[in-house]
């Protein structure tokens, strides 16, 4: 354990000691992970240096969908497009076509990129970024799904153009479940998908595939979905109703945000039921449970770090152990492959 500066604190760095205010009240528990968003609203706090753990994290294996001069390149293009957009005002929202290929591209081109299970992580709730990672998740599901070429950039296209309609709207959905909502605000933040449908009905740049995405991307089998509550969709529509939900919980747009197995354990109660169970299953096959960096502890008392996943067993990572079942901090490399032993699991996820 040792006393870090705040400035000082780098990726992955873990809390040895809890942060409380004056009068006690804890603010951030030990053994919470430092991710940058904590650590700029303790400084804004006034908190200068926290204690840590030492040698407490080995190089995570992460692997994600997008590389990252594609991810910031596309998500600044979406940014740039989508800020300028006013009602009606179309011309430049065809450039999205370009960006949605240049995501296809690069899932394609990466080796072996059907059979690997990706890092997919909760953030903040950025609309931009929500669509990105929205289209490079539909897009993987239905080249899963052994799709055609154009029914893949169809879809691409509708996730990136899938949440249009919440640019109309003058009420507060970040973080906020709809339940929580007032009866005119939860009536108002439901027809965003028809606003922005209205608004690019006419355009024919897109297909009629990609504006029934924006339409019925909230539309569940079951027809509890909205706005329509209709229950026959399309399979395009089914791929990203899973997808967008997922993203949704973990990133808390239109609802309260959740951790990565709590959405995943969202999707798997809700099969065949609101969601398409194929569907489903192409999802979750590259979907880690515990992404690359969480900070969990197993049934046995331990506490460890993700630092790669089973291709096989999305739920069952290769851990670091860092503490041991009493509590004791480890030091060096203890390192259980969960994949190795029946009786142990991840029982709860601590960051």
């Amino acid at each position: 354990m040792k006393l870090c500066k705040l400035d000082e604190i780098g990726q992955n760095c873990v809390l040895a000691k809890p942060v409380m205010t004056f009068d006690y009240q804890v603010l951030l528990a030990e053994g919470t992970m430092l991710r940058p968003e904590y650590v700029e609203k303790l400084k804004n706090m006034g908190i200068t240096e926290v204690y840590v753990i030492e040698e407490f994290i080995p190089n995570a294996e992460e692997v994600v969908i997008l590389k990252k001069d594609i991810e910031d390149n596309v998500k600044t293009k979406i940014k740039n497009v989508l800020e300028k957009h006013t009602y009606s005002h179309n011309e430049e929202l065809s450039s999205l076509n370009n960006a949605a290929e240049d995501v296809i591209m690069n899932i394609l081109q990466e080796e072996k990129v059907v059979e690997k299970v990706f890092d997919i992580k909760e953030r903040s709730s950025d609309i931009y970024e929500h669509s990105l990672n929205l289209c490079s998740m539909s897009v993987l599901t239905a080249v899963k799904l052994g799709l055609s070429k154009e029914e893949v950039h169809d879809i691409g296209v509708g996730s990136l153009l899938h949440d249009i309609g919440l640019r109309y709207l003058t009420i507060q959905y970040s973080n906020k479940n709809p339940d929580d909502m007032s009866t005119v605000e939860r009536a108002e933040y439901k027809k965003h998908p028809v606003y922005g449908y209205t608004a690019l009905k006419n355009e024919s740049w897109i297909s009629e595939r990609t504006k029934n995405i924006i339409l019925y991307h909230h539309e569940r089998m079951d027809g509890s979905g909205y706005p329509l509550k209709a229950s026959d969709i399309s399979l395009e529509c089914k791929i990203v109703n899973v997808c967008d939900s997922f993203d949704e919980m973990i990133c808390g747009i239109g609802c309260e945000r959740v951790k990565v197995h709590e959405a995943i354990e969202y999707l798997k109660n809700f099969k065949n039921i609101k969601f398409d169970g194929k569907i489903i299953d192409a999802f979750l096959d590259f979907t880690a449970v515990y992404p690359a960096g969480s900070l969990v502890r197993t049934n046995e008392g331990e506490v460890g770090i993700v630092i790669r996943q089973n291709k096989e067993f999305p739920d069952r990572p290769v851990l670091k152990i860092v503490r041991d079942k009493v509590g004791n901090q480890v030091l060096g490399d203890m390192v259980l492959d969960l994949a190795d032993v029946n009786n142990v699991y991840v029982e709860e996820v601590l960051d």
